[in-house]
């Protein structure tokens, strides 16, 4: 038992230890938590007032960006007004100048109305006068002559009316003497007139030209960066290139069959080269005019292997060629003299005259529309005039002179020659009106521009739609330009009339150009 005590002892003072260091451990446990816990709330308390410092920034930033962009708007609005009553002011100053410029303009028409009802009174009084004149003279006269008004009307009138009745008579009776000496050439006439029956194809000029391209990538390559391409070749040719959706084709349209035909050889010869600038352009352009001289003169000789004609002034043929660029009404004169060539050989040779020189006289009997528009005159006066310059027969001069009944026909085949015009021209759709004055028209319009002083060259496009003038860069500067534009303007205004709107486009270009050699 007393073993047992000290043992019993021990365990319980091991107890009492371990409650006080358990205690003790607790105690410092629980001091570092609050001191942590402490510690946290610190740290939670500076984050928080961290975040609230950079609340009230970023809340006063975006409160100064409003409040600038609210100011930059006002501002925009301000100025808005601002222009808004500019232009509000500047109106009604212009309506003030407009209804002052209309007061001006109805007390000047009031004043002349005025004008014009006091000179209608003197004129008025003045033509009462006259005609108690001529009552007066009248009177003096039927006293003198013993014959009033209506006798001296019914004498005049009988006198008049015996005479009529003679010369009636003698007219018939040289009619039926004249028939009687002539019935041959009558019936050959009757026979001729029952010939123009005959037709033949009808051939018409189109104001169109469609040129193949080898592929869809040349029209780019045509209309060249930003445009330069296409609008030299309509600037120097007076031709406008239709670029559209048509698969590898360009389509150019102009009125005027020369310049077509300069600007399809120029366009050919650009795509064959491969070389496609402005430089080249007109290089190429030149070329092409000096060489259709020699094209003209081939056309020339052409027509005259076809129709067995020889023995012709070289200039003649090249007159002849000419007419290959020109129309009439639409139809190709060229082709046009060709076929009344045609048609008066075939005549000829049914009534017994010269085949060769029928053919030669409707050949040439519209040589002059080749040049109408370079000499002043009718085509008759200057295909006549011609014909004598170049020695031609006496018998196609009068088939020149006489195509139109402007001259007696002297010979058969003169009358030949004028039936088969009229055969050529009259066959329905041989002829087109409308096309005729659509080409008269647009000629007018370049001859309106070309008229004026310093211009150069003028083209009309867009079938009448804009004209297009060139002018000389050393007599029109800039500021002239305007004016030259304005000036034609009011001359079109003036003298023509035309459907819609024309615009007028004047280009001044100056180059400076040096050879190094």
């Amino acid at each position: 038992m007393n073993q047992m005590l000290p043992s019993i002892l021990l365990i319980i003072v091991g107890f009492a230890i371990g409650f006080v260091v358990v205690f003790v451990i607790n105690s410092l446990r629980e001091a570092n938590t609050a001191r942590k816990i402490e510690k946290m709330l610190q740290n939670a308390k500076k984050e928080a007032d961290s975040y609230k410092r950079d609340s009230i920034l970023e809340v006063k930033e975006e409160s100064h960006r409003l409040k600038l962009e609210t100011e930059k708007e006002i501002k925009e609005k301000k100025n808005e007004l601002k222009e808004q009553e500019e232009r509000i002011l500047q109106r009604e100053n212009n309506i003030d100048k407009r209804d002052e410029l209309y007061q001006k303009r109805e007390s000047a028409l009031d004043e002349r109305e005025q004008k014009l009802t006091e000179r209608g009174k003197q004129i008025q009084e003045e033509q009462n006068k006259v005609d108690e004149i001529k009552k007066q003279q009248l009177d003096i006269l039927e006293k003198v002559s013993g014959y009033s008004r209506e006798k001296a009307k019914e004498q005049v009138m009988a006198n008049v009316k015996e005479a009529m009745q003679r010369e009636i008579a003698l007219y018939m009776s040289e009619q039926e003497e004249e028939a009687r000496l002539t019935a041959g050439a009558k019936a050959r006439e009757m026979i001729v007139s029952a010939m123009q029956r005959y037709a033949a194809d009808i051939a018409n000029d189109q104001t169109v030209t469609v040129v193949t391209l080898p592929s869809e990538d040349m029209k780019g390559r045509i209309i060249g960066r930003e445009g330069r391409n296409i609008r030299t070749l309509e600037a120097i040719t007076g031709v406008d290139l239709i670029i559209d959706d048509t698969p590898e084709a360009v389509v150019l349209s102009s009125f005027d069959p020369y310049r077509r035909e300069i600007a399809r050889v120029t366009l050919e010869t650009l795509i064959k080269d491969g070389r496609i600038h402005p430089t080249r352009i007109e290089e190429v352009y030149d070329k092409i005019c000096k060489d259709m001289k020699d094209k003209t003169i081939e056309y020339g000789n052409n027509t005259l292997f076809e129709l067995g004609i020889t023995k012709m002034a070289p200039e003649l043929i090249e007159l002849v060629g000419k007419l290959h660029f020109r129309t009439s009404y639409g139809q190709n004169a060229l082709q046009h003299s060709k076929e009344v060539a045609e048609l008066a050989g075939l005549l000829a040779g049914e009534v017994g005259e010269d085949v060769n020189l029928a053919k030669r006289a409707g050949l040439l009997h519209d040589i002059g529309k080749a040049i109408d528009h370079e000499i002043e005159g009718s085509h008759v006066d200057i295909g006549k005039d011609l014909a004598k310059k170049y020695h031609e027969h006496d018998t196609v001069i009068n088939a020149i002179a006489s195509h139109h009944g402007d001259t007696k026909a002297t010979t058969v085949i003169s009358v030949l020659v004028a039936i088969a015009d009229a055969l050529s021209a009259s066959r329905p759709g041989a002829r087109n009106d409308s096309l005729e004055n659509y080409i008269q028209r647009l000629t007018q319009l370049e001859e309106v521009g070309n008229g004026i002083e310093g211009v150069d060259k003028t083209y009309a496009m867009q079938a009448g739609r804009e004209l297009r003038v060139i002018v000389k860069p050393e007599e029109i500067d800039d500021l002239k330009a305007h004016q030259v534009a304005r000036e034609i303007k009011e001359k079109i205004e003036e003298t023509m009339k035309y459907p819609g709107t024309i615009k007028i486009t004047v280009v001044r270009e100056t180059r400076a150009q040096e050879e190094a050699k």
